[in-house]
């Protein structure tokens, strides 16, 4: 019974023991941080350590492989990386348990995955270190718009309208304004950002709007669709089958000119033989 005693009595000192070595723990409240391109974000991080007066602190933020900055306690000084410097800074109460990263003036090649470290000499067992993903957003540029095809009537062409930049990826919508009202073509559809128009006529014509957006902003541009008829086949208008009764007209007038041609010198050769015999 002593000896089962002294057991459970030896493990609740190993775990007590054991819960102060790993007591170190460092903490990013989100996962994921967004932010608009060119504003200034502030990405939070508290720690917590058993060791009150810690003689020696190195805090370091990173994204991805790339250091951003260092502290060092109790020097209190920050080496700031190049590419950083002017942008990145640190927000530090040390008594409170905050070292938050300022950047400012946010790119999209600030997008990565963030770490927290702190490190602090025989408090290291615990989780020294958090990260959380920093997401740049970027409102649609403006967008370009284009004639696809042929506007001509009765053919078949596409609108087409496309943001280069824009995160998350933009929406794209096509408003038509006519001069009288009109709705489109039941057969005209519309697909990420390309408009389908099918044989396309005089009421085809007028302005059409494209909306590019997304959750940071939206804009906007505009095409004017003027569709005319081409080059002009004076036969065109011809129904097939009076085409067809013409020439046959036509076939059967050339055989009845061919034909009294055709008589008139064999009366005329006739007339010839007759008078020589005579002579």
């Amino acid at each position: 019974m002593m000896m089962a005693m002294e057991k459970r009595v030896l493990a609740v000192l190993f775990c007590v023991a054991w819960s102060y070595v790993a007591s170190i723990t460092v903490n990013i409240p989100d996962p994921v941080y967004n932010v608009t391109r060119g504003d200034d974000i502030t990405i939070p991080c508290t720690f917590k350590s058993t060791i009150t007066s810690p003689k020696q602190v190195i805090i370091t933020w990173s994204a991805g492989k790339t250091v951003i900055l260092a502290y060092y306690y109790p020097t209190r000084e920050t080496d700031v990386t190049q590419m950083y410097k002017g942008r990145a800074s640190l927000d530090l109460n040390f008594a409170a348990g905050k070292a938050d990263l300022q950047l400012k003036s946010v790119s999209v090649q600030d997008n990565a995955d963030y770490k927290c470290r702190i490190q602090i000499p025989h408090d290291y067992m615990g989780q020294p270190v958090d990260t959380a993903q920093l997401i740049v957003l970027v409102a649609p540029s403006p967008p370009i718009c284009k004639i696809q095809g042929k506007a001509e009537y009765g053919e078949n062409i596409n609108l087409t309208c496309v943001s280069e930049e824009g995160f998350p990826a933009p929406t794209y919508t096509w408003h038509f304004r006519h001069n009288i009202p009109h709705s489109l073509d039941p057969g005209t559809t519309d697909n990420e950002g390309v408009l389908f128009l099918f044989n396309i006529s005089a009421t085809t014509s007028g302005y059409y709007n494209c909306t590019s957006s997304n959750s940071i902003n939206s804009t906007t541009c505009i095409l004017t669709l003027t569709v005319t008829q081409g080059k002009i086949n004076p036969f065109a208008s011809i129904p097939v089958g009076f085409t067809v009764k013409i020439v046959s007209s036509l076939i059967g007038l050339l055989l009845v000119i061919t034909t009294i041609f055709c008589c008139w010198r064999k009366n005329e050769e006739g007339k010839r033989a007759i008078c020589r015999g005579e002579s």
